[in-house]
Parts: structure tokens; C-alpha cells; sequence
């Protein structure tokens, strides 16, 4: 049967436990706007990773069907986000942005900025302004390899974070990052082997022995380089251009913020800051006013109860087929096509194939529930054409998600 179309402005993805999420397909600005009169001083953590002011474009490789899932290389490239602006008006979106951001934190919360060399000495003295020079803790340096090398000049290998509290009664939990070190301290420390076999080394100094542990944990310094970028094939990737690595993230979340607290990415991008958050238990609010932003938080926040809230319709929804068939306290949703014109879709392409995930539920006042969803992987490249959803009361709902990052509801007759 052929489905009718349905404006819906919020999602909803129900899941057991304490952590919730947000994410709203929006600009920072609006976006956080939207935020401060439920959230204002709710905020433990900002981290945000801002455009550049590089002037590129950046663009997001998606797979297209089942074949480019299981080589895991997608063909069809889309525009994520533009770099363009100039200096003037990079910095007046930062300062609109931090400003916001500053309301919402928590009178002991902190906020982490990722920049690198042509932002950071403007980044650095705007937030000097708006949270105070006596509130800088770290320019943290992130040390990595990937990359080209340069013979014009010295290989530009490291990004800047800086971090900020907004207040003298931050709450930084260092003991939540301390890691085995990844080579012993030696120093001309002279090397021991204690009765239980642990190895440690001691030196003397100034009258005192100092003894270290070959396996205590230590803490992270300033300059971080254990962490590298993501490689071409690392399985983490998902084709989103400047992704950063989970690990990255996971340090920023546990250090500062803990269990249950909310944790902020103004431009959540391909969803690393909100993933980090969700399996460190924290709740998370992203935005980011790219679609495809929305499909990869599908697949990266699978199980996580959080609901999302749409901006502007995606406009005229292509024509969508589907059969329903009752079952014993189910309802068995078939779909049979789905035919959306995307530019660019490789040769041979079917039209189901521009299916990159779809879902089943209710319409309910809070919004469009998922009820059982799909999404493709590289565990389940073919496209599961069948979901059972328990059979409720209300309007059952569909909702397809196609690979350009368009979402689309339509009304299923029971």
C-alpha cells in the first residue's frame, strides 16, 4: 500500500536505564537557544570541536547498499559542512556560541575547545574574555601522526584544547583518566622487584627515597600523545570528515563530568562526543544542523534512550510502500519501496537502496516513538525488509531514513 506523509518534529527513542539524551537537528546558535530555558546551569561538561576557519569544505563518504557495506568504502559523497567564514564573522559565531555555552554550565562545570593553529590565539583571547584569564587550566596539545608531510615548512602534527572551568568550585576528577604508563619512568632511577614480583624504581633526592611503580596508574599531562587520529580503515570510522577518536572524547567525558550528569556538543558532527557520553553513563545533548549527523547518531546510540528534535521538514517525501500484517500482540511491517531521487546514487543502484536506515512506531503526543529499527552495518550490510512492533493503541508510524540523511514519517494503516 502506498503510505501518506506525516510532519513530525520529534523522535523518540525509548531504551531502559538512568541515561537520557538529546539531539536537536538545528545551528548552534538557535539550537542552544532552544536549551537554555530547560537547561540553564544544568551543563557539567562543553566539549566542542568548531570549524577551523580553514576555508575548505568538508564532505561525508556514505555507503550506498549492501555491496559498499560489506567493503566498507562508500561512493557517494555529500557536503557536510563549509569552512568559509572569515575571521570576523568565525569569531562572532564563537563568541555567540560560547556565550551560550556559559549559561548553561553548571556553576562547577568546564568546557573543552578543539582548534588548531589558525584559530587558537583568537579562540584563546575570546575565551580569556568570557570565562576569565584565572579560569584557563590547560592548553592541552594533542600530538598525532596521521597525515602528509610537509617540505615547505615544519609538518603541522598537533591540535590545541583548550580547557576552561567557569568557576573556582569546578569538579575535575583526574583519578577517572589515570592509565598504566606506556613505558617505565627511568630517570636513572635504579630498577627493584618488591617479594609480591612488582617492579618499581626508586631515587633519592634532597634526603628523601621517592619510589614509583612500574604498573600504578599515572595521570595524563597536557601534551597528549597516546591518542592518534583515525586511520583510513580504522573500524571506527563512519566517513564523516575531522571525526575525532572516541578515546579522545572518553577522556574529555570521564575526567570531567561523572554518572548521570550532562554532558554538551554544540557541533556534534559525526556524534563522537554523544557516543563517549552515553557508555561512560552520562546524559548528552548534541547539535548540529547537518541530516547526516542524525542517521550515524542512529547507528552510534543503538539501545540509548534519547529523543531528537527535528528543524525545518525535509521537504516533498518521496513515495513510500509498505504492508502491514497482524500478529498475536504484534503488527508485522513489510516495506516494499521506497523511491527517492538522490544525485550522485552509483549506477545500478535500486531504489531500496537508498534506504540507509527505517524504523516503526506510534505517534504520540510526545512525538514519533520507535518502536523496533533498523540500520545498516558492516555486521548487517542487506536490508532487513521486515520489523515487529508490539501491537499498542494510536497511529502506527513509519519512518525511513535515506542515505543523503533526509528523514521521512508516513502513516501505516492497521
Amino acid at each position: 500500500m502506498a503510505l501518506r506523509h506525516a510532519q513530525i518534529h520529534t523522535e523518540c527513542h525509548p531504551a531502559s536505564g538512568g541515561v537520557k539524551g538529546l539531539f536537536r537537528l538545528d545551528d548552534a546558535v538557535s539550537g542552544l537557544d532552544a536549551l537554555l530555558p530547560e537547561y540553564e546551569g544544568r551543563i557539567k561538561l562543553v566539549y566542542m570541536d568548531p570549524p577551523f576557519m580553514t576555508g575548505d569544505r568538508f564532505f561525508m563518504r556514505v555507503r550506498v547498499g549492501a555491496e559498499q557495506w560489506r567493503r566498507g568504502k562508500g561512493s557517494l559523497e555529500i557536503e557536510t559542512f563549509r569552512d568559509r567564514l572569515d575571521r570576523q564573522a568565525y569569531l562572532a559565531l564563537l563568541r555567540s556560541v560560547l556565550e551560550r555555552c556559559r549559561r548553561l554550565l553548571s556553576e562547577d562545570g568546564m568546557i573543552f575547545v578543539h582548534i588548531d593553529y589558525r584559530a587558537h590565539p583568537h579562540v584563546r583571547l575570546l575565551m580569556d574574555e568570557l570565562f576569565g584569564e584565572d579560569n584557563l587550566l590547560n592548553e592541552i596539545i594533542w600530538v598525532y601522526q596521521s597525515g602528509g608531510r610537509s617540505v615547505h615548512h615544519f609538518s603541522r602534527k598537533h591540535d590545541v584544547i583548550l580547557f576552561y572551568r567557569k568557576g573556582p568550585a569546578y569538579d575535575f576528577n583526574i583519578d577517572a583518566v589515570k592509565a598504566a604508563p606506556s613505558r617505565p619512568r627511568s630517570n636513572h632511577m635504579r630498577r627493584h622487584v618488591d617479594p609480591d614480583g612488582r617492579v618499581y624504581r626508586s631515587i633519592r633526592a634532597n634526603g628523601r627515597v621517592y619510589t614509583y611503580y612500574d604498573d600504578e596508574p599515572v595521570a595524563p599531562t597536557d601534551v597528549w600523545q597516546d591518542l592518534n587520529h583515525l586511520q583510513q580503515k580504522d573500524p571506527e570510522r563512519t566517513g564523516y570528515d575531522a571525526q575525532k577518536p572516541l578515546a579522545l572524547l572518553d577522556r574529555i567525558v570521564r575526567c570531567a563530568s561523572r554518572e548521570g550528569e550532562w554532558v554538551l556538543d554544540p557541533f556534534a558532527g559525526s556524534g563522537t562526543t554523544l557516543e563517549a557520553a552515553a557508555r561512560a553513563g552520562r546524559c548528552f545533548i548534541g547539535v548540529d544542523c547537518c541530516p547526516l549527523t542524525l542517521n550515524l547518531l542512529r547507528r552510534r546510540l543503538a539501545g540509548s534512550d534519547y529523543r531528537v528534535t527535528l528543524g525545518a521538514p525535509a521537504g516533498d517525501a518521496p513515495d513510500c510502500r509498505a504492508t502491514v500484517q497482524p500478529g498475536v500482540g504484534f503488527y508485522h511491517v513489510q516495506l516494499e519501496a521506497f523511491d527517492a531521487a538522490i544525485p550522485g546514487m552509483p549506477e545500478g543502484a535500486g531504489p531500496l537502496d537508498a534506504v540507509d536506515c527505517w524504523s516503526v512506531g506510534y505517534l504520540r503526543p510526545e512525538g514519533y516513538t520507535v518502536m523496533a529499527e533498523f540500520q545498516r552495518s558492516k555486521r548487517a550490510p542487506e536490508l532487513q525488509r521486515e520489523l515487529a512492533v508490539p501491537a499498542y493503541a494510536g497511529e502506527l508510524a513509519l519512518c525511513v531514513g535515506d542515505v543523503s540523511g533526509r528523514s521521512f514519517y508516513y502513516l501505516l494503516d492497521k
